[in-house]
C-alpha cells in the first residue's frame, strides 16, 4: 500500500513541477496556496487540499536541497529560520484542513484528508532524516556562534539534535527505510482508529416516544432530545452517546433498563461487543499500532516505546512515572473505596437497590450528592449563561494577566455559531486572536481541546502573530433560552483557555519553541489546569456568573454546597485517571503483542491492582481510548497527574497572595505563559514558584490530605 502511494506522490510531484501554467491557474482558485492572514474557510473545498498540499511539499522539497548544502557554513539565518518558515507554511496550510476535518466532517473530505497523511508523515520522517540537515544543525551547536544565540534560538537547536535521533537520521539505510514505512503507517491507524470511534459514537441513539421512560430527566436534557429528534424529523426524544446526551441520561434517568441500554452502547463503541458489535472494530487497529511503535522504538535502540516517549517529557524513566502513580493509588485507593461503599449503601437503604451495576454508578452518584449537598446541576446552571460565562472568562484573564479581549467580526468562520476574538496586553499591543466554537452538533469530533491556527513567529518581514482554535461541545441553546452551562463545564471552558494563553501570550519568536512547541507533553497541561482554579472563588465567580434571567449571582449558599461538594468522589474520580495511566504506560512500557496476553487482560490486571469499580466483562473501554492509540498521549497519559502537581502548587502561591494579585499573575505570566517551550518546564516553573514542586497542594486541593 505504502509502496504504490509513494509511486503515485513522484508522478503528481513532477507534473506539478513540469507543468507550471496549470499549477499557477490552480493557486489562483486555491484559498490553501495562498494563504492570507486568517483561512478562508467558506472558500476552503475537498478539491483544493491534496493539490495546495503537493505544491507546498515540492516547493519545501525544492528548497530544501539548496539547504542540504549549506551544512557546513549553516548558521541561524541562511539556515534555521529558512527551515523554520517552509515547515512553518506547510503547518499554516495544513492546520485549517484537519480543523475542518474535526467540526464540520463530510465524506468527501475524509476521502482527501486520509489520502493526504501518508504524503506528509512521508515528508516529515525525510525532513527528520536527512543527514544533511543533521550536519547542519550539528555545524550550529559545535561552532562559535552557538553561545551568541538567544536562550530560546539555542533549545530550538537542541531539541532538533534530540528529535532527529528520534526519527532516525543515524539508522542505516534499510533501518530508515523501515522506520519510515512505519511512521506512515502509524499516521494512517491512528487516523482510522478514531474514525472508528467518530463512526461508532455517531451509529447508535436511544429514541425514545413514551413519556413515561422520561422520568427523572431534566427539563434542559428533555430540551436537548426533542430538538435532536426533530433534526432528525422522527417523533418523540433522541438521546445519543456525545457526552452532554449521554451523561445526562445516565446521571438523572430513573428507568434503569435504558440506562443500562445507553451504559452498554457507550462502553463497547469501536469492539467487538455491544448493539453494534465489529462494526467500526478497534480491536485489531490496538495490536497493529502498538507493534509499530514498538518496533520503532527498537529500531532507535530502545527497550520500549515508553523509553522513547520519555525522550521528550520532563519524567526520565517509565519507573519514575510507575512509581508516582503507584504513591498516588496508595494515597487514595482505600479512600475510593470507601466512597464507592457509601454510593452503594445509599442505592441499597434509601433507593432498595442491592444489585448495583456499573450503569447505576452515575445515577445514585448524583443522587447521593444531592442528598448530601441539596443542590443539583440543575440548580447551578441558569446562573452560567454561555455568553456571560465567556465574558466572564475574559474578564478574569484581564484582571491576572493585564489583558484586553473583545469580539472581532466579519471573520470567515465554518459555521454559525462560532465567534472570533483579540487578544491586547496592557499596553493595548496585539498578542494574539483566536476562534470560539462551543455547542456540539452533528459532523463535529467530541471532546474539547485548543489547537493552533497559527504560530508566533518573527522574521525579517516582521512578527508573525499566533492564533488558535477553541472547540468545546457544549449543550447548545434551546428555544428561546440561551445556552446554560454546567459547572464542569465551565471548568472545561477555564481549561482550553489556559492551553489558548500559552499559545498565544507567547513572546518567544521562533517557531520551534513558541507557545505550547516545544513544552513537555507532561508539562503542558500546566496553564490548562491552572485556570481552573478560578471556577470555585467568589471573586472570580461574581464575574463569571449571573442569573441568565435575572443577573442575580451565584448565592452564597449554593456555592458553599458547590465548595462542600467539590470532592465528593474525588479519591474515586482519581483512581480512575491513575487505571487510565498505569494501563497506557504499562502498555507501551511490558506488553507483547505477539505474547499471550490481550490487552483486555493487561486492563484487567491494572484495574485488580487499583480499580474500586469493576466494569462488566463486556466493557471495552480500551477501542475507544483516543487519547493513547490516535491521540498523542501514547505512554503519556499520566501527564494530566504529573502536571497537575505542578498546577495546585502554582495556585497556591496565589492562594498565599491574593488570586488577582498582579504581581503574582505578572510573574506567572512571564515565566510560564510567554515562555514557551523555550526552557525546560522545571526551570520555568521554578522560577516562578521559587522552589520545586511538592505533592501537597495536589491532595489538599482534591481532599486527600492527611
Amino acid at each position: 500500500m505504502s509502496g504504490v502511494g509513494g509511486k503515485a506522490y513522484v508522478v503528481k510531484l513532477r507534473h506539478v513541477n513540469h507543468d507550471a501554467n496549470l499549477m499557477n491557474a490552480v493557486d489562483d482558485a486555491n484559498p490553501l496556496v495562498k494563504l492570507k492572514e486568517l483561512p478562508q474557510f467558506g472558500a476552503i473545498r475537498p478539491e483544493h487540499v491534496e493539490p495546495a498540499l503537493d505544491r507546498l511539499l515540492a516547493a519545501n522539497r525544492d528548497q530544501f536541497k539548496r539547504l542540504e548544502a549549506l551544512a557546513d557554513v549553516a548558521d541561524w539565518d541562511n539556515f534555521v529560520q529558512p527551515l523554520e518558515d517552509a515547515n512553518d507554511r506547510l503547518a499554516r496550510m495544513w492546520s485549517p484542513v484537519s480543523h475542518l476535518n474535526s467540526v464540520k466532517d463530510s465524506a468527501a473530505l475524509r476521502q482527501v484528508y486520509e489520502a493526504c497523511l501518508p504524503k506528509l508523515s512521508a515528508y516529515h520522517t525525510d525532513v527528520g532524516q536527512n543527514t544533511g540537515f543533521y550536519r547542519a544543525f550539528r555545524h550550529i551547536a559545535d561552532g562559535p556562534g552557538f553561545c551568541a544565540l538567544e536562550t530560546a534560538q539555542r533549545k530550538v537547536v537542541t531539541n532538533a539534535l534530540r528529535d532527529f535521533r528520534l526519527t532516525g537520521v543515524d539508522l542505516p539505510p534499510a533501518k530508515k527505510k523501515r522506520f519510515k514505512e512505519i511512521q506512515q503507517q502509524l499516521s494512517k491507524l491512528c487516523n482510522q482508529f478514531e474514525r472508528n470511534v467518530l463512526d461508532a459514537t455517531r451509529a447508535w441513539s436511544l429514541h425514545i416516544k413514551d413519556e413515561q421512560d422520561l422520568s427523572g430527566l431534566p427539563d434542559s436534557a428533555l430540551a436537548m432530545a426533542r430538538e435532536m429528534a426533530q433534526r432528525d424529523r422522527v417523533p418523540g426524544w433522541k438521546f445519543s452517546l456525545d457526552i452532554p446526551s449521554y451523561l445526562s441520561f445516565m446521571m438523572h434517568a430513573d428507568n434503569r433498563a435504558l440506562r443500562q441500554s445507553m451504559y452498554q452502547a457507550y462502553v463497547t463503541r469501536a469492539s467487538d461487543q455491544g448493539p453494534n458489535a465489529g462494526q467500526h472494530d478497534n480491536t485489531g487497529l490496538m495490536l497493529e499500532l502498538l507493534k509499530l511503535r514498538q518496533e520503532s522504538a527498537r529500531l532507535l535502540g530502545f527497550e520500549n516505546y515508553a523509553q522513547m516517549s520519555l525522550e521528550t517529557k520532563m519524567a526520565e524513566t517509565p519507573g519514575q512515572v510507575l512509581e508516582f502513580l503507584s504513591d498516588l493509588a496508595r494515597r487514595t485507593r482505600d479512600i475510593a473505596a470507601r466512597e464507592l461503599e457509601d454510593v452503594e449503601r445509599f442505592a441499597a437503604e434509601e433507593r432498595g437497590r442491592g444489585d448495583f451495576q456499573a450503569w447505576d454508578l452515575a445515577y445514585y452518584s448524583e443522587k447521593l450528592r444531592q442528598s448530601r449537598y441539596q443542590f443539583s446541576d440543575e440548580d447551578i446552571k441558569p446562573y452560567f449563561p454561555a455568553a456571560r460565562v465567556l465574558d466572564g472568562l475574559f474578564q478574569v484573564a484581564g484582571r491576572l494577566f493585564g489583558l484586553t479581549i473583545r469580539e472581532v467580526r466579519d471573520v470567515d468562520v465554518w459555521h454559525g455559531d462560532v465567534r472570533f476574538y483579540e487578544i491586547r496586553d496592557a499596553s493595548g499591543e496585539l498578542r494574539g486572536r483566536f476562534y470560539v466554537d462551543l455547542y456540539v452538533r452533528p459532523h463535529k469530533r467530541g471532546g474539547a481541546w485548543m489547537d493552533e491556527c497559527v504560530s508566533r513567529k518573527r522574521d525579517v518581514r516582521g512578527t508573525q502573530l499566533p492564533v488558535a482554535y477553541l472547540t468545546c461541545n457544549f449543550s447548545p441553546p434551546v428555544g428561546d433560552k440561551p445556552a446554560l452551562l454546567t459547572h464542569d463545564e465551565v471548568v472545561t471552558l477555564f481549561h482550553e483557555f489556559g492551553h489558548g494563553l500559552h499559545h498565544m501570550l507567547t513572546q518567544v519568536d521562533y517557531v520551534g519553541v513558541s507557545g505550547i512547541n516545544g513544552v513537555a507533553w507532561d508539562a503542558v497541561e500546566l496553564p490548562s489546569q491552572f485556570m481552573e482554579n478560578w471556577c470555585w472563588e467568589r471573586e472570580a465567580l461574581d464575574i463569571i456568573g449571573g442569573h441568565f434571567e435575572s443577573h442575580a449571582p451565584l448565592p452564597d449558599d449554593l456555592l458553599d454546597k458547590m465548595r462542600s461538594a467539590k470532592n465528593f468522589q474525588s479519591a474515586m474520580q482519581m483512581v480512575r485517571q491513575i487505571e487510565f495511566a498505569l494501563f497506557d504506560m504499562r502498555l507501551y512500557c511490558d506488553f507483547d503483542a505477539d505474547g499471550g496476553q490481550s490487552v483486555q487482560g493487561l486492563l484487567d490486571g491494572v484495574r485488580r491492582e487499583v480499580a474500586v469499580v469493576m466494569p462488566p466483562a463486556y466493557n471495552r473501554f480500551q477501542n475507544s481510548f483516543t487519547h493513547i492509540f490516535s491521540g498523542g498521549y501514547a505512554a503519556g497519559y499520566y501527564s494530566y497527574k504529573w502536571a497537575e502537581v505542578l498546577s495546585a502548587d502554582a495556585f497556591s502561591r496565589f492562594e498565599d497572595e491574593g488570586i488577582f494579585n498582579p504581581q503574582t499573575g505578572r510573574a506567572f505570566l512571564e515565566s510560564i505563559l510567554e515562555s514557551g517551550g523555550s526552557r525546560e518546564p522545571m526551570d520555568l516553573f521554578t522560577a516562578f514558584r521559587g522552589r520545586e514542586p511538592t505533592i501537597d497542594a495536589l491532595l489538599r486541593h482534591n481532599g486527600l490530605a492527611r
